[in-house]
């Protein structure tokens, strides 16, 4: 079977996250640089890596790279990558996206419009026709160029795989689902300790970690833009993959999954997406505000996306909101925190500096990761006991 490179981009900071999940996948990396990793694999793994991948945006298919600082060499060497590998002669092309950092071609529409026309024509040599029908499968192609390399890629993903199918209705400043898996991913976590999410709102960190829990993969109820390949990847290989992913769910699995929140429509939403997600019946959702933040037991985590009070009005409201926050955090003896917020006084108003500090890019927002380690619990013997 035909070896690809492929091309997962993924949140700035998150890199290390997405390459020990393609490791765990099976697959050779082939470099890790800003916002994406890149991996070797045959058609199986364009299925495998859209489906169990919890912190990529998407799978590229890499064409090729090259050097480029004019739009001469832009359509020179765009026509001589090997699209006829790529795409059939009924196939609908375009350059989807355009991305420049450090170039000196820097116009997203002028990078798109040259690189489709050397694409056209290197097709109507290699398919000896004049005009494209463009009425089969799509094929949207990506570029980003970094201090002048132009890297290409195939979407075989679509809408971007933070789209899970799960979450039709978010609440307010709702947190990505990759997102999410990357920070939960980022501490110590494990299905068999307690997950309390006291600014719940839409649900996503504890879908997101009932998911992992149950072993149910992030791209099981989502269609692909590369299922209509059959020029490149067969339909069974898709089928083959759902199957693998259907027995590897374990639901059965007894968890403390909790989420809190002071606004009950958004409770409501959250439960409507945890059962979307299939994982219902793995968190328990309640309206509580963060100061009745309480639990009987020890060592357990919270991981929590607080309001960053981004819209001016809420920012008076955020001295108290952290301050509650971190008062009811102090009477939870031996739990861990993470907090993912652009919040600068954070620290100052919890009352306590973090452990570990992690900057993270949430889009274009700047955001700190703050991680409030609690100590770890003795280690079970033999029957089970600590």
């Amino acid at each position: 079977m035909k070896r690809f490179e492929l091309i997962a981009p993924c949140h700035f900071g998150l890199e290390a996250v997405l390459k020990r999940e393609i490791i765990d996948l099976g697959y050779e990396v082939s470099a890790v640089e800003d916002g994406r990793v890149s991996f070797y694999g045959d058609a199986d793994a364009v299925c495998r890596a859209n489906i169990f991948l919890r912190t990529a945006e998407r799978v590229l298919l890499k064409v090729g790279s090259f050097r480029a600082v004019t739009f001469e060499e832009l359509f020179d060497r765009t026509k001589a990558l090997p699209w006829e590998e790529y795409i059939p002669k009924n196939g609908k092309f375009w350059v989807a996206k355009a991305a420049s950092v450090k170039s000196r071609l820097f116009s997203p529409s002028d990078i798109q419009s040259i690189m489709k026309k050397a694409m056209v024509r290197r097709l109507q040599e290699r398919y000896h026709v004049e005009w494209f029908p463009e009425d089969g499968a799509v094929y949207p192609v990506r570029v980003f160029l970094m201090k002048d390399i132009v890297t290409v890629g195939i979407d075989t993903s679509g809408v971007s795989l933070h789209k899970r199918g799960y979450r039709e209705v978010s609440g307010k400043a709702p947190i990505t689902e990759t997102l999410a898996a990357a920070l939960i991913m980022l501490t110590p976590w494990r299905k068999d300790r307690i997950l309390v999410d006291p600014f719940c709102g839409s649900g996503t960190f504890l879908i997101e970690a009932a998911m992992m829990a149950a072993n149910i993969a992030p791209g099981m109820n989502r269609s692909f833009t590369a299922e209509a390949w059959g020029n490149l990847i067969p339909r069974k290989n898709w089928y083959d993959v759902i199957d693998e992913a259907n027995d590897l769910i374990d639901d059965e699995i007894d968890v403390d999954i909790q989420g809190y929140d002071v606004d009950a429509s958004v409770i409501k939403i959250a439960r409507r997406n945890a059962e979307e997600a299939g994982v219902k019946h793995l968190i328990h959702f309640q309206e509580r505000d963060v100061k009745e933040l309480r639990h009987p037991k020890k060592y357990g985590f919270i991981i929590t996306n607080p309001p960053y009070g981004e819209r001016l009005e809420d920012k008076k409201d955020l001295p108290a909101l952290y301050r509650t926050f971190g008062e009811s955090f102090r009477t939870l003896d031996s739990w861990s925190a993470y907090m993912i917020t652009s919040y600068e006084d954070a620290e100052r108003y919890f009352g306590r500096k973090a452990d570990k500090n992690r900057k993270i890019y949430n889009g274009m927002l700047k955001t700190y990761y703050y991680q409030f380690l609690g100590p770890k619990p003795p280690r079970k013997n033999e029957n089970g006991k600590g």
